[in-house]
């Protein structure tokens, strides 16, 4: 089904476009009716240099993309693309700088024309406006239990978690089960009141919490004993068993009718 879905996902333009972009000097170099073209004095062989910056690229890739906590595969190829595209840059430069500016000319253009989709499916998602609007929320219903994604609309990692989050928020949300997000980039007072960091370096991005009876009661990502922050990768089976969301529903279901027949009663 994952597979499948991927599969739909990256026959949208943006993607198949963003894979030639990042492949364009291999395949350029490699195929020799194009190289015999483009690289007229070349043997069509990536040189030292070239095999020195491509091995590079993948290490960078790999580290990066564990960081942003990518677990599919169009997570992995969105977290990439920056990556490719600028090494891919720097191999057009370093091997003829009338290549090296129509490339970097192609991205712009293509970053303008051609944005990264966004999630577009069911979901039951309140989008608070700075940390008063939460608290206000919570103080109003103290019997609501609120799960609530501290996020930057920047961040890879939030933007691979989007998707996930709004799928979880259709299938648990009830009346007294609620789904709130809180940008922490656009309202900076939320990071210092709750303590989380939103610079391009974080590793709190993105912090999901629990909050009931006007409280937090868990989070993640979260400090171990000696104060370290615990790696937490926000995929949807972690997600449901790191917070117990089929409990957390039966839970509230449980109360939610209780509160109706006994509204009724009266």
């Amino acid at each position: 089904m994952s597979f499948n879905s991927d599969f739909r996902q990256l026959l949208k333009p943006y993607y198949w476009v963003n894979i030639l972009l990042s492949l364009s000097y291999v395949l350029c170099k490699r195929t020799s009716i194009i190289c015999n073209y483009v690289f007229p004095e070349s043997d069509c062989e990536l040189d030292s240099r070239e095999t020195e910056i491509l091995f590079f690229l993948i290490i960078v890739i790999m580290l990066r993309t564990r960081k942003a906590g990518s677990v599919t595969m169009v997570n992995y190829l969105s977290s990439s693309f920056v990556y490719t595209k600028i090494a891919n840059l720097i191999l057009w430069f370093y091997a003829d700088i009338r290549y090296g500016l129509p490339y970097a000319a192609a991205i712009i253009l293509l970053a303008l024309l051609l944005p990264e989709p966004t999630y577009t499916g069911p979901e039951h998602v309140t989008y608070f406006r700075g940390p008063e609007s939460l608290e206000d929320e919570l103080k109003r219903n103290k019997h609501a239990t609120w799960v609530v994604c501290l996020y930057a609309a920047w961040h890879p990692a939030c933007v691979n978690f989007a998707p996930v989050f709004a799928e979880l928020s259709s299938s648990y949300s009830l009346d007294n089960l609620r789904f709130g997000k809180l940008d922490v980039g656009r309202y900076p007072g939320s990071g210092l009141k709750y303590k989380v960091q939103d610079g391009p370096t974080s590793r709190q991005l993105p912090t999901v919490m629990v909050m009931s009876e006007g409280r937090e009661k868990m989070r993640r990502p979260q400090p171990d004993s000696t104060g370290k922050l615990q790696k937490f990768l926000f995929s949807k089976d972690n997600m449901k068993a790191a917070f117990d969301l089929d409990g957390l529903y039966a839970e509230c279901k449980e109360k939610l009718a209780s509160f109706r027949q006994n509204k009724k009663d009266e």
